[in-house]
């Protein structure tokens, strides 16, 4: 019983290590990529005044998702609250197809 105890005892903080050593090695296979010239993420090639209004956007969008949400729950009638979802359907359908034309002119 008292190899057992010291196997986990061993194998517990043998864990942290395998698991640093780990997490490491996906960076190590990303850097090649970063050479190539790969795209990287959001706001790559962005000047910073480009990247605060892209923020910008992002957040009037958020804030008229929530202030739709809100809206949408604090209405009684059902009416009203169905066109509400519908307004909040609408952004949600503009905002997708938004992403969807700047995604494609990415690609090209």
């Amino acid at each position: 019983m008292k190899h057992l105890y010291k196997s986990i005892a061993v194998l517990l903080l043998l864990l942290p290590l395998s698991m640093a050593s780990s997490a490491a090695e996906p960076q190590k296979a990303a850097e090649p990529a970063k050479e190539m010239g790969t795209h990287q993420g959001m706001g790559m090639g962005m000047t910073e005044e480009q990247k605060n209004a892209h923020m910008r956007a992002m957040q009037d969008h958020m804030l008229q998702m929530h202030d739709l949400s809100n809206q949408i729950l604090s209405e009684k009638d059902p009416a009203k609250k169905e066109t509400l979802k519908n307004q909040q359907l609408d952004l949600m359908k503009a905002h997708h197809a938004q992403m969807m034309e700047h995604r494609q002119q990415h690609k090209k």
